[in-house]
């Protein structure tokens, strides 16, 4: 499974960005695609004087722990190539892109949440500047993915190697 269309998924821990996992593994699967979980990261005055290398290595275990809470690891049925970018989550999803056949799933930001108001959304520099599709996945899916995975029978993908449906 090492075809050239990517599945992209913008990872910033939290419960919107787990359940984009969710869609983004299924979505992987059912395409045959390559999995691209993407962390961004960027220096702040709150960070301190803590060193670029620490910044990228916090950034590289969000990927490592969001796969490890959606799934219990890595699905073993995917390719998956992670990427940490230095800089804004948008401009990191959209240079991942390779063509017009690949996709990228987001987390949709929680409502009432204070968004950045001079980076703009990630989800709106997206669908500006990629060339691909953009989907969102509200938090609020994954307990329904969850629970119609029970109900249907088919595994849960909270245990490790679990195939997404």
């Amino acid at each position: 499974m090492t075809g050239t269309t990517r599945v992209i998924i913008g990872l910033d821990g939290s419960l919107g960005s787990l359940a984009a996992l969710y869609r983004a593994v299924a979505e992987a699967g059912a395409r045959s695609a390559v999995l691209v979980p993407v962390a961004a990261w960027t220096p702040t005055g709150a960070d301190g004087p803590r060193p670029d290398s620490e910044l990228e290595h916090a950034a590289r275990r969000r990927i490592d722990t969001a796969f490890e809470q959606t799934f219990g690891g890595c699905p073993a049925h995917l390719v998956i190539h992670p990427v940490v970018a230095r800089g804004e989550a948008g401009p990191a999803l959209t240079s991942a892109v390779n063509g017009h056949g690949d996709l990228i799933v987001l987390g949709a930001a929680r409502s009432g949440r204070l968004l950045p108001v001079r980076h703009g959304s990630t989800a709106r520099h997206c669908r500006a500047h990629a060339a691909c599709r953009v989907v969102t996945v509200s938090p609020s899916d994954l307990p329904h993915s969850l629970e119609h995975a029970a109900r249907s029978g088919a595994p849960l993908p909270l245990a490790a190697g679990a195939r997404a449906r």
